[in-house]
């Protein structure tokens, strides 16, 4: 069946069975009878015939995309069985939001090809949500709360938000004492809606929503509001993985140590994502991997967590 199915997607992209045949070898006998041997297997019709060309039909239609994803992971498997017997080699795609990739999946991405020296990595660092279902992409890291998909996800680390001020801030405006009085200073926040899942949000405050918190900038750059907060332009609420070196170096100081990375009712995470069929799964598997092991449990980015609790 999966030798027919091969033959289907080489009739449609096609669009006639000589040409498949002649690139074959065979009669054109020979790759209709694949055509009807899976037709008969799959109880529809795969195409309409003429004299003059092939055409879809509708179950046709409904039937192309599962055909392709059996056949790429079919590819997948085959590529798999070939990597057990030697080291990993090939192209894999990956995406990364851009301040997150620039700081942690770069650096990761580089010890991944001195350990895997015959592999190859197309890193695209950018903001841009990539639809997996159109473009082939191996593994997409993506941040906060997934929503439901056909998407393959796997978890490679929480995601802790701290709110954070500058040293010469807190000099001139005081340091709040609980979360609350947030609302009496000035914090640095998004710009244009939606605010991201647990932004401003802390355990018994506020039924756990947002807080309704304003300031003198608000960006669609959490960068900006990163180099805001150590001019001393305001409290920000960060997450860990960009505010852990400035808390570390003493620019920022966590204001919250013992409350800030407790879970709320919304669990954001760090997740790497694939979509199946349209990436190879054993190399994707072997970069997440790579990455979780890398990242570290809890990641490396969260030690400040327990410095300052």
């Amino acid at each position: 069946m999966f030798d027919a199915i091969q033959i289907f997607l080489e009739v449609h992209e096609a669009g006639s069975l000589s040409a498949v045949a002649k690139k074959h070898n065979v009669a054109v006998s020979s790759i209709s009878r694949k055509i009807d041997a899976l037709e008969s297997e799959l109880g529809i019709k795969l195409f309409h015939r003429s004299s003059r060309r092939l055409l879809l039909t509708d179950t046709g239609e409904q039937f192309l995309p599962r055909a392709k994803n059996i056949a790429a992971e079919l590819d997948d498997a085959r590529q798999a069985m070939s990597d057990l017997n030697g080291d990993p080699r090939g192209l894999l795609t990956v995406t990364a939001p851009s301040a997150f990739g620039r700081r942690h999946v770069a650096p990761a991405v580089a010890s991944f090809l001195n350990r895997y020296p015959l592999m190859e990595v197309d890193l695209h660092v950018s903001d841009e949500i990539v639809d997996l279902s159109t473009r082939r992409v191996d593994v997409a890291v993506r941040i906060g709360v997934l929503p439901d998909s056909d998407l393959v996800a796997s978890t490679l680390a929480p995601l802790h938000r701290l709110t954070c001020a500058s040293p010469a801030y807190l000099a001139r405006h005081g340091r709040p004492a609980t979360p609350q009085d947030l609302l009496k200073h000035d914090c640095l926040t998004i710009a244009t809606p939606p605010i991201p899942a647990g932004w401003w949000c802390y355990p018994g405050v506020n039924r756990e929503l947002s807080l309704p918190v304003r300031g003198s900038l608000r960006s669609d750059d959490t960068e900006s509001l990163l180099h805001a907060a150590l001019a001393g332009i305001g409290i920000v609420h960060l997450a860990s993985w960009m505010a852990c070196d400035a808390i570390e170096s003493g620019q920022l100081i966590s204001l919250f140590p013992s409350i800030n990375h407790t879970h709320t009712r919304i669990r954001p995470g760090i997740h790497a994502v694939r979509m199946p069929g349209r990436s190879h799964a054993a190399k994707a598997q072997l970069f997440i991997a790579h990455l979780r092991s890398t990242f570290g449990e809890p990641p490396y980015w969260d030690r400040i967590l327990h410095k300052s609790a």
